[in-house]
């Protein structure tokens, strides 16, 4: 099991750009796939973005597509996510979490491991 640990979010103006980051305690790190979530208030975890063990393969919801990237370096043991042309409606606390299985899923309970997440706010 990876302990997760996100930084970087903040508060922003809409159109603006943030960058989070994950970072992961463990050696085994570049085995597991990651993924992004959100949650706003009032409103269920739900999937923003994944990336494969290996970092070739990535998915996204179809409300972040095209404006968000996910990436990873497993040197440093730590995955990103690029958020461009930010919204009112992205912001959430946003919360990366670690897939033992390597594969890109969309699915919530395929991630065993959570960080704390780390609040975006993106003003009008």
């Amino acid at each position: 099991q990876v302990q997760l640990v996100e930084s970087g979010g903040g508060l922003v103006q809409a159109g603006g750009s943030l960058r989070v980051s994950c970072a992961a305690s463990g050696r085994t790190f570049s085995t597991y796939a990651m993924g992004w979530f959100r949650q706003a208030p009032g409103k269920e975890r739900e999937f923003v973005a994944a990336i494969s063990a290996s970092g070739i393969s990535t998915s996204y919801s179809d409300s972040v597509k095209g404006r968000f990237t996910i990436s990873r370096d497993n040197t440093k043991n730590t995955v990103y996510l690029q958020m461009n042309g930010l919204k009112p409606e992205d912001t959430a606390l946003y919360y990366c979490a670690a897939n033992p299985t390597a594969y890109d899923s969309r699915r919530l309970g395929d991630y065993r491991s959570w960080g704390q997440g780390t609040q975006v706010t993106v003003s009008s």
